[in-house]
């Protein structure tokens, strides 16, 4: 393989030669949507640069290949710059403008240049607590593997569920559970960014977005925008790009986990497409390391703009994927192979979201009408033996389907120095769910005395009902752009639950202040009121036919947050917030005693079970963030995240949660190269997540019958697991040939090897011949498990995990 590569390094750059790039794009005015005609765009420190057309539109070609920022100045309004834009002989780079006002002084542009860089102040609706990353931030992220997911953990106050161990993809901002965020593509919501997911969460073992289709990603953690419902600790607004619309072109990728291809092009001169499919070839990798379990997925995505006319257009959208989740018999048995093979159901799931979108510009604004449909389909199954060919030892069989039909209508205006927006949203709601699980088995002695008595879920679920809001929302500048004052309020209603129907319950009220104290320094505040809907898999849970939940509140989380933010450079900025949320109404578990809060962090499904909403919580702290775009040969991002996490269940006593973290650093460094090499560094440390102990006398009765141990809630979270930190490294070397581009990767996660701390396993112990479990007297495990051995399993691996890629673009 090192000869391989050597002879790469040397035979490839003889053959190429010198080419050139494209790069085009749009400028609109940001609020209202309009092209902007005769705007200026150029690469600083060059001869190249252009004028957009009638339509908005710029080209600029010829351009030597590298790294350029790309400028765009234009009376009136405030100038934009877009860093790491990477030029290649294979695709063009399509970079796309929103330009804001400027001050109404023509004196105050240059004063207000610095100042309006940064999305999170030029957005008066959402001024703090907003991050964003660009499409080569994401794409060559160290350790991510091209997934969304992981390369927002560099982000101040994120975590993820990784740091307790295995390898999950649970987003958790500012101490919220996975399932307090929700994601946009296009303005059309997606339920589900991951495989595998975690139904009643968001969570998975890896992202579905295709990143090659992604422009741009902005991530609010607090102040949301008043169109958005049902979340409570983030939005996540991925924007897409259009098609190429010169001619056909793509991309095909190969890494360590999936192969991947993309293409695009122009349908007509008003019509572009994106469209990639993408396969794994993790069940061939994992069967070659004789692990036992089998995950194969593909996954599906399309993006088709048109253009109706100069005021009208269309974007068609989807996504999908098909997820199974099997298991082979290892060749090597071992105890931790056995736990696995017991504990794990089976998982089969796909889900899709597709759907339409209508901009259609008017007199100051636009107006943004969307009709979409998103389902989601799992089917998991677990049995005694692990063997899953025994209905007499089946333990878990569940089907469940959720498919939402929605319509979403807001109207967006900029008139006299407001800019103000209102709509209205509604869905309907269909959600099945058969389920037969085992909570405990009944356990009889020898005498016929009853030592356990059993727990079975068993119900059937065929639940429809309709979501509807309505929300307003009003912004505006004073002072020549140094104060802004922003202000919001929707209400969500439900035609199920008990209260769903009354819209003062929901009321959530939202505001925001922006003071601007100099050109590069700025001081913002906003707090407001948010509400989410209890899962489906809550509302539908039934026992004796009667939906045991259907009192449910909504849950309620409010923020409030103050922050300042110092722009020295146009390419350097640096925030510093505190935070802190209050939530109440949360759902808690009537059989547990605790708030499903702590739940989602792994696989299968969450919220099939009796609660009451009277949980509180909250999550308080500290964030400061460095972001250095790059301008020369280096870019760089530092966060730190002070962060407390605490909820309580049915004794009103706040504990630490299971996403109670406290302290969490990440770094990212990226370094431009001669003759087209390319280096990445990425570092993450995460506080020691909290941990609850084995019930030991709990766990010995039922581990024969469930594969798991039973966890001692009364001491919930009492224990904490070692600090998590892990250094990953990224090497890119690009070849450019005619038309097209080849970029040789490796990337390897957990460089230094670093042992990655997991909550512990129980289990008993395996015979000597590995036929069966070990007993203390030599008998069969009787079924109380009284003569096990049991034995902890200490989840404690860290392996360095190389990957040798390549991405063709052509």
């Amino acid at each position: 393989m090192k000869r391989f590569l050597l002879l790469l390094t040397w035979l490839l750059p003889v053959v190429s030669f010198a080419q050139t790039g494209i790069i085009t794009g749009t400028v609109r005015d940001v609020n209202t949507q309009e092209a902007l005609i005769g705007v200026t765009v150029q690469l600083p420190n060059s001869q190249l640069g252009t004028v957009t057309n009638e339509n908005g539109t710029y080209r600029l070609e010829n351009i030597p290949l590298g790294s350029y920022t790309v400028q765009t100045s234009y009376v009136g309004y405030q100038p934009q710059s877009k860093f790491n834009i990477n030029v290649t002989s294979g695709n063009s780079q399509i970079v796309n403008f929103e330009l804001a006002p400027a001050a109404n002084n023509l004196q105050e542009v240059e004063i207000t240049t610095n100042r309006r860089q940064s999305a999170a102040v030029a957005d008066l609706i959402t001024p703090l607590s907003v991050q964003s990353l660009s499409l080569e931030e994401i794409r060559s992220n160290p350790g991510g593997n091209f997934d969304i997911s992981k390369v927002v953990q560099v982000l101040p106050g994120v975590a993820s569920n990784g740091a307790g161990g295995g390898s999950r993809n649970d987003i958790i901002i500012r101490g919220g559970a996975p399932s307090e965020n929700v994601y946009y593509l296009d303005g059309i919501e997606i339920p589900l960014i991951n495989h595998f997911t975690t139904q009643g969460s968001a969570g998975g073992a890896t992202g579905i977005l295709n990143v090659s289709f992604i422009e741009d990603l902005k991530v609010s953690s607090s102040a949301f925008d008043a169109r958005y419902d049902n979340a409570l600790s983030s939005v996540f607004q991925f924007r897409q790009r259009y098609g190429n619309p010169d001619r056909f072109s793509g991309n095909i990728r190969l890494s360590g986990s999936e192969f991947s291809t993309t293409f695009e092009g122009p349908i007509s001169s008003r019509t572009t497409y994106l469209v990639s499919a993408r396969r794994s070839y993790l069940q061939f990798l994992f069967k070659l390391l004789d692990l036992p379990i089998r995950p194969n997925y593909w996954d599906f995505q399309y993006k088709v703009d048109h253009k109706i006319n100069d005021k009208t257009s269309l974007s068609f959208i989807g996504v999908g994927a098909i997820d199974e989740f099997s298991f082979g018999i290892p060749r090597n048995s071992t105890p931790e192979n056995e736990y696995i093979l017991r504990s794990i159901p089976l998982n089969n799931q796909w889900n899709y979201t597709t759907g339409v979108a209508l901009k259609r510009l008017v007199n100051d604004g636009y107006i943004n009408l969307a009709l979409s449909r998103n389902a989601f389909n799992i089917d998991l199954e677990k049995f005694t033996d692990a063997q899953n060919d025994n209905p007499a030892l089946r333990t878990l069989k569940s089907n469940s389907r959720e498919t939402e039909n929605k319509l979403r209508l807001d109207v967006n205006k900029f008139r006299n120095g407001f800019k103000y927006a209102y709509g209205v949203s509604g869905q309907y709601v269909q959600f099945t769910n058969d389920v037969f699980n085992v909570i405990r088995p009944e356990l009889i002695n020898e005498e016929g005395t009853v030592v356990q008595p059993g727990l079975t879920v068993n119900y059937n679920t065929n639940l429809d009902f309709f979501r509807y809001g309505a929300f307003g929302q009003v912004s505006k500048s004073f002072f020549n752009n140094k104060l802004g004052l922003s202000f919001g309020v929707r209400s969500d209603l439900n035609s199920f639950t008990q209260d769903g129907q009354n819209p003062i319950k929901t009321l959530s009220p939202r505001g925001a202040i922006s003071f601007a104290v100099s050109d590069k320094w700025t001081i913002n505040a906003s707090s407001g009121i948010y509400y989410k809907l209890p899962t489906y898999t809550v509302l539908g849970y039934q026992q004796d036919g009667q939906y045991l939940n259907k009192a449910a509140d909504y849950i309620k989380s409010t923020h409030y947050v103050v922050g300042t933010e110092f722009l020295p450079r146009l390419d350097l900025r640096f925030t510093l917030e505190g935070f802190y949320k209050r939530y109440s109404n949360y759902p808690v578990s009537i059989r547990d005693g605790i708030s499903l809060a702590n739940q989602g962090g792994d696989f299968g499904s969450i919220g099939n079970e009796p609660i009451v909403t009277n949980g509180k919580g909250r999550a308080y702290g500290l964030e400061f963030y460095l972001q250095k775009k790059l301008t020369g040969s280096l870019f760089s991002v530092l966060s730190y995240t002070y962060v407390v996490s605490e909820f309580a269940g049915t004794n009103g006593q706040y504990v630490s949660s299971s996403w109670d973290y406290r302290h969490l650093i990440s770094g990212l460094l990226g370094k431009k190269l001669p003759r087209n090499w390319e280096l990445g560094a990425k570092y993450r440390f995460a506080g020691g997540a909290p941990t609850t102990p084995f019930d030991l006398e709990a766990s010995q009765r039922n581990y024969g019958s469930l594969g798991v141990g039973i966890l001692d809630y009364s001491r919930l979270n009492s224990d904490r697991l070692r600090p998590f930190s892990q250094f990953d490294i990224r090497v890119d070397k690009k070849w450019n040939f005619n038309k097209f581009t080849f970029d040789l990767f490796l990337d390897i996660a957990n460089v230094l090897g670093s042992k990655t701390p997991g909550y512990d396993r129980y289990t008993f112990q395996r015979n000597a011949d590995n036929t069966g479990f070990a007993t203390t007297n030599g008998n069969l495990l009787s079924d109380d498990g009284s003569n096990a051995i049991p034995l902890i399993l200490n989840n404690d691996d860290g392996n360095l995990v190389p990957t040798l890629g390549f991405i063709v673009e052509f």
